[in-house]
């Protein structure tokens, strides 16, 4: 450690990043990015958004006293850097593993970590919370928020900033302009933001008044407020319009070059000195100083195991043929359907590759929309689509629709508009910890009158529920799949028509029924063969709708079984079990329902199939669980 990386093994706090002199830490910004490569490659995570953010991280703490100074990180992708520097260096290998650090900030985690994050746009309404906490409390710290272009899209950050201009916070907005989040940045913003970074001669004369404009603030109050108001007017006429932030009430300074760290060192020195609200605008290069993350920004934010000397990524060499990710059979099924069927459109919020609507936004660009990070505006404009007849299939993470749910509920359902929402990652969804996992939209979903909930068990159910709900529905529906691969190697099959309401019943036995929902019932049947060979008869209905509910299967369980085990990839409270709990009670029905999914708690990051163990729906779950509650009947081998 010492001998590769001379500094960086020095730094166990941002104490000592202020030890050094501003030359060195142009040498501790190359340290840290290299020791984030040679972890990153074979530990995945993200990765080259905080290769684009080192030396402005390297800043930050050499400026600013943290943790009593906070720093709060929009969505926490690039993050790393900070973490190393704030004494996780020596733990940095665990990040995202099973037990071992958060790949996002988290307060529990580290007092560094300002305020916990995992979704977007969340910073400056954050920032400015602790800045007026700091009024109320006679404190001095100073508040600073650094936020991407991407999540600047968001309508929150939006909000946070016409409410910040309006109450003159003490706290920095910086914002990292990059021209992309996951994907390439969409919409006005962007253009806007381009205009003030390629503008030459805003750009020459800003280097010119920088001196004069930022001492402004050491002058009387009313020659400050003369100067400001001629700094806007010099501003707006060479860019042709108002600045943005100079109208919310956010003092502007930039851009500046996101990537010389002495230079951002001084200016952060100098913004300290400036009360108010302040926004520093700052160009970077997402992937910096690693050519195949620059190349390629998109599949290095999230590459997986790569050789860091030449880039490549590393997959599974065994040759054999593997199923295909769920979220690849939603984009080419999408595309197959809409050949077919010219009123359909889709649309997602700012995840156009992470889930695979990006195929049909290629072949068909005028009928597929990335809207940006804004899932509200996602769901109230697929409602539009649809109040005009078209039929939109509108694909939002589930962990991301819990933040549009008002609009699912008085945009869609309240007028039973058909909107088909695909609901990508649908329970836990692995490294990427409490933040990502869709644990909970069985539940919302089913509680919302006038709204079909539906999840497929493998690919070829996920293609025909697509199919019928653009065929069928006359009002909304949620299809729920899980990340990663499926179970079927063979899975383009011919279209069938799904009867809603109705499962499927894969096994008869008459010992124990397991009745589930989704890609689990995959582990269910796993776990069914090992029953079978014990001699335990299983009774396996695939439900495929937890609303509505299948009554009559349910009446043929209900009259057969004295017990039934439940599965479900989802929360235990309100979920698939108690749908049926729920309807055995009403339906007078005396069943003993055990009901395995996810507890009442927020699980933390592992693999799936260690939260799946955890969690206790894994296969050796449901086996163990299904052979205590099998009937005295069955012939259970001893041991």
């Amino acid at each position: 450690m010492e001998s590769q990386y001379k500094l960086l093994s020095q730094i166990d706090s941002p104490d000592d990043v202020k030890k050094l002199s501003l030359q060195q830490l142009v040498e501790l910004s190359a340290e840290l990015r290299q020791f984030i490569i040679d972890v990153v490659s074979e530990n995945p995570g993200h990765f080259a958004s905080s290769l684009g953010v080192v030396e402005l991280t390297v800043a930050l703490h050499y400026v600013y006293n943290t943790p009593y100074d906070r720093i709060v990180w929009d969505v926490g992708h690039q993050a790393y850097g900070h973490k190393i520097l704030t004494g996780r260096r020596d733990v940095f290998h665990t990040n995202r593993k099973y037990k071992g650090i958060s790949g996002f900030p988290k307060r529990a985690e580290s007092p560094y970590d300002a305020f916990g994050v995992g979704h977007s746009s969340t910073s400056i309404s954050a920032a400015l919370g602790m800045s007026v906490a700091s009024k109320l409390k006679l404190e001095n710290r100073n508040i600073v928020a650094v936020i991407g272009d991407g999540a600047l899209t968001g309508g929150m950050a939006f909000e946070a900033l016409n409410h910040g201009g309006s109450i003159n916070p003490n706290m920095l907005v910086i914002l990292n302009d990059n021209n992309i989040s996951i994907d390439p940045s969409v919409g006005a913003l962007k253009e806007y933001l381009l205009d003030i970074t390629t503008s030459k001669t805003y750009n020459k004369l800003k280097d010119e008044v920088w001196d004069i404009l930022g001492r402004i603030d050491r002058l009387a109050p009313k020659t400050r407020s003369v100067i400001q108001k001629i700094e806007n007017a010099v501003k707006s006429a060479l860019l042709k319009q108002s600045n943005l932030f100079e109208s919310m009430g956010f003092r502007y300074f930039g851009p500046v070059d996101g990537h010389d760290v002495v230079y951002l060192a001084k200016i952060l020195k100098d913004l300290k000195d400036i009360p108010g609200p302040k926004l520093l605008h700052i160009v970077t290069v997402k992937g910096k100083g690693y050519s195949p993350a620059e190349n390629n920004q998109t599949v290095f934010h999230a590459p997986g195991l790569f050789d860091k000397e030449t880039g490549e990524r590393i997959k599974d060499s065994s040759g054999k043929p593997t199923p295909p990710k769920y979220q690849d059979v939603f984009g080419e099924t999408l595309v197959e359907l809409a050949e077919k069927n010219p009123k359909i459109v889709g649309i997602t919020p700012a995840m156009a590759t992470g889930c695979s609507l990006n195929i049909m936004i290629n072949k068909m660009p005028d009928r597929a929309f990335d809207v940006g990070i804004a899932e509200q505006h996602a769901v109230t404009f697929s409602a539009g689509l649809a109040a005009e007849g078209l039929i939109p299939f509108c694909n939002i993470y589930s962990t991301f629709m819990q933040r549009a749910y008002d609009q699912v509920i008085h945009d869609v359902a309240l007028q039973n508009l058909p909107v088909i929402f695909c609901l990508d990652r649908g329970g836990l969804v692995g490294d990427d910890g409490a933040t990502h996992h869709g644990a909970y939209d069985l539940a919302y979903m089913r509680s919302v009158p006038n709204m079909t909930v539906s999840a497929p068990m493998n690919e070829e159910e996920l293609r025909n529920l697509m199919y019928t709900a653009q065929l069928e529905l006359k009002g909304p529906i949620s299809i729920r799949y899980p990340r990663g691969i499926g179970v079927m190697v063979d899975w383009r099959k011919p279209f069938q028509k799904v009867e809603i309401g109705k499962g499927r019943v894969l096994r008869t036995g008459s010992d124990i029924a397991i009745l589930t929902i989704g890609h689990v019932g995959n582990l269910a049947s796993v776990a069914a063969d090992r029953l079978e060979a014990d001699g335990v008869g299983v009774f396996h209905a695939d439900m495929r709708f937890v609303k509505p509910l299948d009554e009559e299967l349910l009446t043929r369980v209900g009259k057969e079984f004295k017990t039934v085990i439940t599965v479900e990839d989802g929360c235990l409270p309100g979920g698939f079990g108690s749908a049926v709990l729920e309807w055995f009670n009403d339906n007078g029905y005396s069943v003993k329902v055990v009901r395995l999914g996810i507890p009442d708690v927020f699980v933390e990051h592992g693999t799936q199939k260690e939260l799946y163990a955890e969690c206790g729906f894994d296969i050796d779950n449901i086996y163990k669980t299904a052979k205590k509650y099998a009937s005295s009947k069955a012939k259970l081998r001893v041991g």
